[in-house]
Parts: structure tokens; C-alpha cells; sequence
């Protein structure tokens, strides 16, 4: 190989290898830089017995360099390469597609828009997962508006506007502003007298059924054709509140003959007698249907992309006649399919949680076997957890399952190394220890920590273990942090045996608590409360405090109950 030949081999070796690296951010290999060289350079292979070498020597000085220097030496060698890897990381950074049209708006804002009639499911979380990630993308703008302009049907729970703001600083959002629809019922109020004078509205006195059969056999109801004047009139006495409930309604005019026959003059205002709960909204009796009022909100507030559920098409639909009407441009919209959840026995719907918990079925909506924001927040899971499986689910249009298993893992990648351990035994046996043991075991905080220092459990005569880790008799285990035992008359007999018969695997390590200075504790599951003794660390602990229970799991502590004596602790998760 000539000098000319090696300097080239060494040229194209050097940006083959840079791109290896930067790509995978890790050091080159000689092998992964062969092929994709020879591949381009297919005059290199008459000398395929000597290129090796000088690549293995390319290769080496490549790896000696810090990765911001491979990056900046490949900008230089290939910028070409670099973009589209930087576009490919780019890509792959982000579970979410890119909004639609996103390039063509001064600013992305968005709405998360919930009905305030209890605490949130854990269904409710992806929608402010999902619009607060796009805000952080995009340097973006959403709101929190409470579209609770249904006093009847869907009564607003007075309590659940700060719940509801409490779950949404739980999964780490804040919105940019808050409203309340109940707030705003003049400004629907002056948009439905506009569509009025637009000839766009009329009202109507037919009943329900009545209307139906009409819209059905696409003919035109007997009201359609009013006076502009006394559609005004009438709808003043329904802002009065001068009819009764399914007395009168105001119909946005559309296309009697749409094919869709849900779309042909739909409802936009109707009485409702049933006093609003919030006393600032309680005299109002007329109230727009969600779809005129979230439509003209959504034009207001200026948003630019609207995300809801496939099952919801129909309202884009309906809004767009208003839209129409008034000459404005309809947000760019996402349909996604609903979330399925796995593991609980409770359904995830807000009306049947709280009507467990008025029966006593269920403690609280933070009870651990409901499948609220909640009951997660009181098990110690974090709301960052919450939110990477929301956000991992995408926007598909269809029905997505998602598995508890998936928050679990996100929640234990963030809490294990900063969570120290200690031992639980559930349902308890007392077994006698015997052999002189050491009069304290000293078991490492965490065993990734040594600095973090020993926990100090003082033995005592006897211990508790569960049932299924008591071996057979003459069988041996090794308590953990203490030593090796054998089962002899009822007896743990300590051998002083060295830490070899476990690495030899003949001898299961078990977590154990002594019988002497055990700690009752409560700990509520998603299945009941289990009861259990811990060792004696855990009754100084403070409420809050994550702890790992060696081979049980994560649980929050809760409270130390003097009146009970015992500690409270709700389980995370494996």
C-alpha cells in the first residue's frame, strides 16, 4: 500500500469511525468501520489484507477523543453525515409526532378541558401529559379550562377544581392560565345572539321526541323558519329564565338533510332548573351544550390544536357550522383512542369511584385500590412516572392498553438509588435462634451506597420470618446481614459459616426482623391492607419517606398510628 492509498484509507477510516462513535455514542469498532468502508471505497478491497491494520490504528486515535470532540471533528470531516444523524436523534427524542402544521402558527396553544365532577383517574392523565410535553417543544402556551356548564347531568364537584389543580402539579404542570365555563355564560350568551341576528340559531319548543323523528326523516322542524325577532325575544326569555326545564331550546341551523342526522340542527343552549353548584353561577337557568361552548372558547382563547377522543369526531363537526357562521378558522385537530388499564378491579371511571366511596367501598380517592392520580400520589409514585407512560403511549386512533407495569418501572428507574432498604415480615413466624449469633446485624442502607453507611438491628433471642422461608429441618439459611442458620429441634442454630455457602448456592438468603424490637406495620395494597413487623429503623422514619422492603417492594410511609401502635405504609410496587 502506497503512501497516497494510506492516507486515503486513513481519511475515510477516520469519518467511518467518527460516525460509528457519534452515532451510538460509544467508542468505534473496528468491525462495524470495515464494512460500511469498504462498501464506499470498493478499491480498497484488493488491499483488504493490509487496510485492517491501518483502521485499527485510525480507530484507536478516534477513541482517545472526548465525544464532543468526535462531534465537533465529524462537523468537520462530514457535515452532511452529522445533520442527518442529529435528525435521527431528533426523531427518536420524542414519543409524540410533531403537531400538525405546527410551522405555521406564532404559537402553539392548547386546552386541557375537564368536567370538574371529582379527583382525577389515571386516564385523566395523558391529556395534560401529552398537551404539557408539546408545550415544553414547542415553547408553547395551554390553559386549564373547566368546561362545568352542566349543572345537572354532570354536576361539578366544588371541591374538585383545586383537586383537580392539585393532581395536574402533581404530574409537574402548571398551567399558563385557568378558567371556568360557569364564569363565562354572558360572552356565550352575546356569540348565540350573534348567530341569531346571522339567521343562524332559532328556537325551538318541540320535545325531544318530536324533534327526533323530524331530524331522522330530514324534515325541517315548524320553528326553523322564525322572525329573527322573535327568536331573539324568545332566547332573552331563556337567558331570563322564563321557561322551565325542556321547555325551550336555541338549535344552531344547519343542514336539515346531512347525512349524518347527529350533525342536522343540533342543540346549543337548553334550560336546566337544577341550580349550578358555585354560587357565583347559581342563578343562571339557560346553558350551552359543550359543543357551542367549547367551540366558541376555543376560537377565544385563540387555540390552535385541539386533542380529544376518536369517540368525539361528531363535535368538531358540529362546531364547524358555527365556525362557518361566524367566518372563523377551525384549530387543527388530533382524535386519539381511549386508555385501557390493567390491574385494578375498580373501573376507571369517575362516577363509579365516587360512588364506592359513598357506599364505604372504598376509603378515599386515595384509596390504593382506587385507579386515581390520588391513590398513586399516596403510594409514592411519582407524577414523572405518570407522565414518560402517558407520553410513551402516542396519539394512536385506537384504544391503547396501558400496563401498570410501565409506571412502575419508570417510578422505580427514579426512586431506587435514593431509596434506602429495610426488612418487612408479613404474617410472621417466631422461631428461637440458638449458637451464640451476633448480638446485632448490620445489613448495608443500600447496597449500591456503602457510604450511606449499616442499618443497626439488634437480634435478640428469637426472629420473625415468613412462613415459605423457613427451610426444612436441618436445612440452612442465611439471614441476611447477620449469617448462616440451621433448623435443628425448632431451632435456628447459628453455624458461623462464611458467606461461601450462599455464593455455592446451597443456601437461600432470607430477610428476617427480630421478635423482641419488631415494629408492627399496616401497609395498604391495591389488594387489602397487609398486616406485618419491620425492623426497628422503621418507626423512626419519617411520613413521606420511601423505603424498599428487601424482597417486597417499595411502599411510602405513611403516618405512625400511637393509637393503633403501628406504622401505616402504602405499597408502590414491586
Amino acid at each position: 500500500m502506497d503512501d497516497e492509498l494510506r492516507e486515503r484509507v486513513e481519511r475515510e477510516a477516520e469519518k467511518h469511525a467518527l460516525l460509528n462513535a457519534v452515532k451510538h455514542e460509544s467508542d468505534a469498532a473496528v468491525g462495524a468501520v470495515m464494512g460500511p468502508l469498504m462498501g464506499d471505497n470498493p478499491d480498497f478491497r484488493e488491499h483488504s489484507d493490509a487496510v485492517p491494520g491501518v483502521v485499527g490504528g485510525v480507530v484507536g486515535r478516534v477513541n482517545d477523543l472526548s465525544y464532543a470532540d468526535k462531534r465537533a471533528r465529524l462537523e468537520e470531516l462530514a457535515p452532511e453525515e452529522l445533520a442527518e444523524i442529529e435528525a435521527e436523534e431528533e426523531e427518536d427524542e420524542h414519543d409524540l409526532p410533531d403537531l400538525p402544521n405546527a410551522d405555521d402558527y406564532d404559537e402553539i396553544r392548547m386546552r386541557c378541558a375537564p368536567n370538574p365532577n371529582g379527583p382525577w383517574h389515571v386516564g385523566h392523565a395523558r391529556m395534560p401529559a401529552v398537551i404539557g410535553t408539546y408545550r415544553e417543544r414547542y415553547d408553547g402556551w395551554f390553559c386549564v379550562r373547566f368546561d362545568d356548564t352542566d349543572p345537572e347531568t354532570k354536576r361539578p364537584d366544588l371541591e374538585a377544581y383545586d383537586a383537580i389543580l392539585e393532581d395536574l402539579d402533581y404530574l409537574g404542570f402548571e398551567p399558563n392560565a385557568t378558567y371556568r365555563a360557569s364564569d363565562r355564560l354572558e360572552t356565550y350568551y352575546d356569540h348565540a345572539r350573534d348567530l341569531i341576528e346571522m339567521g343562524g340559531a332559532y328556537t325551538c319548543s318541540c320535545s325531544g321526541e318530536a324533534f327526533s323523528d323530524l331530524k331522522n326523516s330530514a324534515e325541517p322542524c315548524p320553528h326553523r323558519e322564525k322572525g329573527e325577532s322573535t327568536v331573539l325575544e324568545e332566547f332573552e326569555a331563556m337567558v331570563d329564565g322564563e321557561y322551565s326545564s325542556g321547555e325551550m331550546v336555541l338549535r344552531v341551523k344547519t343542514d336539515i338533510e346531512h347525512k349524518n342526522p347527529a350533525l342536522r340542527d343540533w342543540v346549543a343552549f337548553r334550560m336546566i332548573d337544577t341550580p349550578h353548584p358555585r354560587e357565583a353561577a347559581s342563578e343562571y337557568r339557560c346553558w350551552p351544550m359543550l359543543d357551542f361552548q367549547s367551540g366558541v372558547d376555543d376560537h377565544l382563547l385563540e387555540i390552535t390544536h385541539i386533542i380529544r377522543g376518536i369517540d368525539l369526531q361528531d363535535s368538531a363537526k358540529r362546531q364547524q357550522f358555527v365556525y362557518d357562521y361566524f367566518d372563523w378558522e377551525y384549530p387543527e385537530v388530533i382524535h386519539w383512542g381511549h386508555v385501557q388499564l390493567d390491574d385494578y378491579d375498580v373501573k376507571m371511571s369517575t362516577s363509579t369511584i365516587s360512588e364506592l366511596i359513598d357506599d364505604g367501598a372504598l376509603d378515599g380517592w386515595d384509596d390504593p385500590r382506587a385507579p386515581t392520580l390520588k391513590s398513586l400520589r399516596r403510594r409514592g409514585i411519582r407524577g414523572e412516572a405518570i407522565v414518560e407512560s402517558m407520553v410513551g403511549l402516542g396519539t394512536s386512533t385506537t384504544d391503547v392498553d396501558l400496563a401498570m407495569s410501565s409506571i412502575y418501572a419508570n417510578n422505580r428507574d427514579l426512586i431506587d438509588e435514593e431509596t434506602d432498604r429495610r426488612f418487612l415480615v408479613r404474617d410472621g413466624n417466631q422461631i428461637p435462634l440458638g449458637g451464640s449469633p451476633p448480638d446485632e446485624a448490620n445489613p448495608p442502607l443500600h447496597p449500591n451506597h456503602e457510604e450511606r453507611g449499616v442499618r443497626e438491628i439488634p437480634v435478640g433471642d428469637s426472629v420473625m420470618l415468613e412462613p415459605e422461608d423457613l427451610p426444612e429441618r436441618e436445612g440452612r439459611i442465611w439471614l441476611k446481614g447477620l449469617g448462616c442458620f440451621q433448623f435443628t429441634r425448632d431451632v435456628l442454630q447459628y453455624t458461623a459459616e462464611d458467606i461461601d455457602v450462599v455464593r455455592e448456592g446451597d443456601v437461600d438468603v432470607v430477610h428476617w426482623v427480630p421478635a423482641d424490637e419488631r415494629v408492627p406495620v399496616r401497609m395498604r395494597t391495591m389488594e387489602g391492607d397487609v398486616r406485618g413487623h419491620a425492623e426497628p429503623g422503621v418507626g423512626d422514619l419519617a411520613p413521606d419517606e420511601m423505603v424498599q422492603f428487601e424482597r417486597v417492594g417499595f411502599a411510602r410511609i405513611d403516618r405512625h398510628d400511637e393509637e393503633d401502635e403501628e406504622t401505616v405504609a402504602y405499597y408502590a410496587h414491586p
